[in-house]
């Protein structure tokens, strides 16, 4: 819950950024003067970037969810069999056993969106999180039926 408030929060608060970039650049194209029309397009460019942004991870973050509920019901959520340090920190040769467990299992099932959620997982708990983006895509793309970067 913690995390969806920190997201919510920062959401709305780079929306209000946005918002007031995109005021300052609609004054400067107001000013009508080749330079000023010049930056207040410039301007523009970085909240609509910033807005495109916030949407994908936005959809992302939504289809990861639904993903994992699914899996909820199921039944089929990857068991937390990790060893924490008395701090709580994930132990890595731990994460590297679970993830290479998880690796054969994709391996074994390449077209199985539910694989590739638990690799993600794995990946994530191994504190890779590029290649845990890409497994959850892949992930969410086997389960929309679509080819994976597509």
């Amino acid at each position: 819950m913690r995390a969806k408030i920190t997201y919510f929060v920062t959401a709305a608060v780079l929306v209000v950024y946005f918002v007031l970039v995109g005021s300052r650049g609609l004054l400067l194209i107001e000013q009508g003067t080749l330079l000023t029309v010049t930056f207040g397009v410039a301007v523009l460019i970085l909240p609509a970037i910033g807005l495109w942004f916030l949407w994908k991870n936005t959809q992302f973050v939504r289809k990861a969810n639904a993903l994992a509920a699914e899996l909820d019901a199921e039944e089929g959520l990857p068991v937390d069999e990790l060893v924490r340090t008395p701090g709580g920190r994930i132990d890595r040769d731990s994460a590297d056993a679970v993830f290479a467990k998880r690796r054969a299992e994709t391996e074994d099932s390449p077209d199985d969106w539910r694989c590739w959620f638990r690799l993600a997982v794995a990946y994530h708990d191994a504190r890779d999180t590029p290649r845990a983006r890409k497994a959850m895509q892949r992930a969410i793309a086997l389960h929309e039926g679509r080819p994976f970067g597509a």
